[in-house]
C-alpha cells in the first residue's frame, strides 16, 4: 500500500502525527489531530486513525500514553512524497435534489493529483441537496467533473435543463427521451425530450473536507 492510495485526509492525518510526535515527543490525541488538520469531527478523525492501522501505516503501542503512532517496523508501508495538486475552476453550486442556476463566476480551486489524474477540462461544483445520497454525494461536498465530447448510460452527470438549470444525476436514454435519475429513494427520475437537456460534464471524483 503507497500512501499515494490513501484519501487525501488519511495522508494529512498520516503527515499530522510524524510531525506532531517528532515535535512534541509524545504521540498526538484524537483531538489534536483534529485541530492540527482542521477538522472539527473527532469521530472522523478516529475512522481515519482506524484505517490508517488497518492498512499498516499506524500502531496503537499500549501503555504509552495517548499511543498513536507510526509504525516502524520493516513492513510499514514508506511516506512517498505527494504527487502535486492542479488548480481548476470553481463554478458555484449544482442541486442534487432541484435543479438551481449555476453561479458563472469562476473561482480557482486545488484538485488533489488522486482524483484529476491529470485528466483535462475539469472543472469543479458544490453540491446542493439529497437526491444523490445513496452514491455518498452529500449536501456541501465538492464534485470533480470532466467536460468531454461522450456520456453514456450510467454515467452520474451535470445537466443543464432548458439552458438555465442545472442539476447532478444519473443519465439514462432510451426511446422515450433522456432520464436524470436521482439515487435517493425518496425522489422520482424525470424524463426530457433530448432538446431540453445539454449534459456539460460527467462526475469523476467527490472532495470531502474531512
Amino acid at each position: 500500500m503507497k500512501t499515494t492510495n490513501l484519501t487525501r485526509s488519511q495522508q494529512k492525518v498520516l503527515q499530522f502525527v510524524e510531525r506532531f510526535s517528532e515535535k512534541e515527543g509524545r504521540s498526538p490525541t484524537l483531538k489534536d489531530i483534529a485541530v492540527g488538520v482542521g477538522c472539527a469531527a473527532v469521530s472522523t478523525i478516529h475512522r481515519h486513525v482506524t484505517h490508517l492501522i488497518e492498512k499498516g501505516f499506524l500502531e496503537r503501542q499500549h501503555g504509552r500514553g495517548n499511543n498513536i503512532i507510526r509504525r516502524t517496523d520493516n513492513d510499514a508501508p514508506p511516506i512517498e512524497p505527494a504527487k502535486p495538486e492542479k488548480v481548476f475552476p470553481f463554478y458555484g453550486d449544482v442541486a442534487a435534489g432541484s435543479p438551481l442556476i449555476p453561479d458563472t463566476r469562476a473561482m480557482p480551486i486545488e484538485i488533489p493529483h488522486a482524483i484529476h489524474r491529470d485528466k483535462e477540462n475539469l472543472f469543479v461544483l458544490r453540491v446542493k441537496g439529497d437526491s444523490m445520497a445513496d452514491d455518498s454525494i452529500l449536501d456541501g461536498d465538492m464534485v470533480v467533473l470532466q467536460a468531454r465530447g461522450d456520456y453514456r448510460n450510467g454515467d452520474r452527470v451535470v445537466a443543464l435543463i432548458d439552458r438555465e438549470e442545472v442539476t447532478l444525476k444519473e443519465l439514462r436514454r432510451d426511446s422515450e427521451g433522456i432520464w436524470l435519475i436521482p439515487h435517493n429513494p425518496n425522489l422520482a427520475p424525470r424524463c426530457y425530450d433530448a432538446e431540453r437537456i445539454e449534459i456539460q460534464g460527467v462526475l469523476v471524483g467527490v472532495m470531502r473536507n474531512c
